[in-house]
């Protein structure tokens, strides 16, 4: 069978959205599940080591000691995308594992939140004195974020371990949860159960011949035209409205990594559909700077000269495709995106040293650092400014 093949569950038309792991496809998942991935402390706690196995094993089995119900545990985002097909251009960075529980209210949130952080202890290196260590201590030591949303339609929370390199491991306990994906080719989660009972239970090792049944599904509804968008890089959705903010950026991040959509009239309005919302969700310049910042921070670990190509990319974006902005505002975000630019050229001393180079705004204020006294920054009117005479022109750096 080859690499990528799978084979459909279309026995049934309610099972269009599902699909049997190959062999290889198998191989790829139990080596995803088999790495030891460090779990890096602040300060001077000690690095923990865990396998993602390990790590759903134990949080698992203190679930039910506490009477929480788990319904079955999944690999969801990037990494199952990376199962699916190895050769996407997207790789994965964080490791995406779903427990989906019976949690009906506050109490439940709070001991999985106290029984993850306790399990912490468990990957404590020998010699570590573990009776003074709180759960406060553990949090702060290596959660990189929490989250919690309970409303009428979603009741999910997310614990995030820290990884230097950018590979954290994302625990999320989910009731419910409406909207699960943004686009197509992120839309992919595999239940793991069957492959983690098999590591229990059987003394012979996995073959071609001899291994688990592995079954993945596509949330955005059809697994086959999901991974037929995967393979040939397709940019498809569902109901773009409800995407939320952050689907601009990774929109734009799609775009830079080779993917597009499947014709230029579906790109358009799939476009102004994210910018949209984005400026919704972010509606002033400072949460869209954090946001854009933390993307960039998380986003591209070990990919650092890729972080120009894709703020010239979402720069593009923005200036075609938003029609929600007053005329201020969208030079803002735009000012923002390029001093952004700026600051990443001058990180990885890539500012050329040419006579002729045009500014198009003010670069921000941190370019003015001793650091970079080895070019020259003209000095104009703030773009933020919106009384009139006061747009900044195009000036040459010497």
């Amino acid at each position: 069978m080859a690499e990528d093949s799978f084979m459909p569950r279309t026995d049934k038309l309610e099972n269009i959205g599902f699909g049997v792991l190959s062999w290889e496809q198998v191989q790829r998942l139990d080596g995803i599940l088999a790495e030891t991935i460090p779990i890096h402390g602040r300060g001077n706690f000690p690095t923990l080591e865990m396998k993602p196995r390990q790590i759903v094993k134990v949080v698992r089995s203190r679930m039910e000691e506490k009477r929480i119900n788990v319904r079955e545990v999944r690999l969801n985002g990037s990494a199952a995308s990376h199962v699916l097909h190895e050769d996407s251009g997207l790789g994965y960075k964080d490791l995406d594992l779903i427990f989906c529980a019976d949690l009906k209210g506050e109490r439940e949130f709070e001991i999985v939140k106290n029984l993850v952080l306790d399990c912490l202890l468990d990957f404590l290196p020998e010699g570590v004195n573990k009776e003074k260590i709180t759960s406060l201590t553990l949090k702060e030591a290596y959660v990189q974020k929490m989250v919690k949303v309970c409303n009428h339609s979603d009741c999910w929370s997310l614990i995030s371990l820290s990884n230097n390199r950018g590979k954290n491991v994302e625990l999320k306990f989910v009731d419910s949860l409406r909207r699960q994906f943004e686009f197509s080719v992120d839309s992919f989660q595999i239940k793991l159960d069957s492959l983690l009972l098999f590591h229990e239970c059987s003394e012979n090792p996995m073959s071609e011949t001899f291994h688990p049944t592995i079954i993945g599904e596509s949330v955005y509804g059809d697994f086959r035209e999901a991974l037929d968008h995967l393979r040939h890089k397709i940019i498809c959705t569902r109901n773009p409205e409800e995407i939320r903010g952050g689907g601009l950026l990774k929109y734009c991040h799609l775009l830079v990594r080779g993917f597009r959509a499947a014709s230029e009239a579906e790109m358009k309005s799939l476009q102004r559909y994210m910018c949209s919302r984005f400026f919704i969700d972010f509606s002033d310049i400072g949460e869209q700077r954090r946001k854009l910042e933390s993307y960039l921070q998380n986003h591209f670990v070990g990919l650092e000269e890729r972080k120009y190509d894709y703020l010239v990319t979402l720069h593009g974006v923005v200036n075609e495709s938003t029609v929600c902005l007053m005329g201020h505002e969208r030079r803002q975000i735009l000012s923002l995106i390029n001093m952004l630019a700026v600051h990443v050229l001058a990180e990885q001393n890539a500012i050329p040293n040419v006579a002729n180079v045009t500014c198009y705004y003010q670069p921000a204020p941190y370019v003015s650092d001793g650091n970079f006294s080895n070019y020259y920054i003209a000095q104009v009117q703030p773009v933020f400014a919106c009384h009139q005479h006061t747009y900044p022109y195009w000036l040459l750096c010497n």
